[in-house]
């Protein structure tokens, strides 16, 4: 169990290191291919302007942070948790109402990236 536990430690650190450091780009596979935004575009920016409590940069940078960050963190935990109970994963991701929420959120992402490629809610993210 410790080591378990020291493993999600680490992947939490990185996680961290990689939103508070300012220097390390965002890099998404889509912008750099197609160069235009992604559906979750902006989800970084928007994690990095909350740590400086910047709440409406956040929503400027993507506006369903408030429903994407509660989704992944909630997630998260409990996996996490479960994983360092019984070293096994994917236990709460495969359940009925996280899957729905998952595609609802995932529908709400591509909805807005629609949006946002014609001018809606801030217009195009910004890249």
């Amino acid at each position: 169990m410790g080591r378990r536990a020291l493993i999600v430690c680490g992947v939490l650190l990185a996680v961290v290191l990689f939103i508070v450091l300012p220097g390390i780009p965002a890099v998404c596979p889509m912008r750099l291919l197609l160069h235009v935004p992604c559906p979750s575009c902006g989800l970084t920016r928007a994690a990095r302007s909350l740590l400086h409590a910047d709440v409406a940069g956040a929503t400027r940078m993507h506006p369903l942070w408030w429903f994407v960050f509660p989704y992944v963190g909630v997630l998260a935990l409990l996996e996490s948790i479960t994983y360092v109970r019984t070293g096994k994963m994917g236990q709460w991701a495969q359940t009925r109402a996280s899957h729905q929420a998952g595609v609802v959120l995932l529908a709400l992402l591509v909805l807005v990236w629609g949006a946002r490629a014609l001018g809606a809610l801030g217009g195009p993210a910004p890249m």
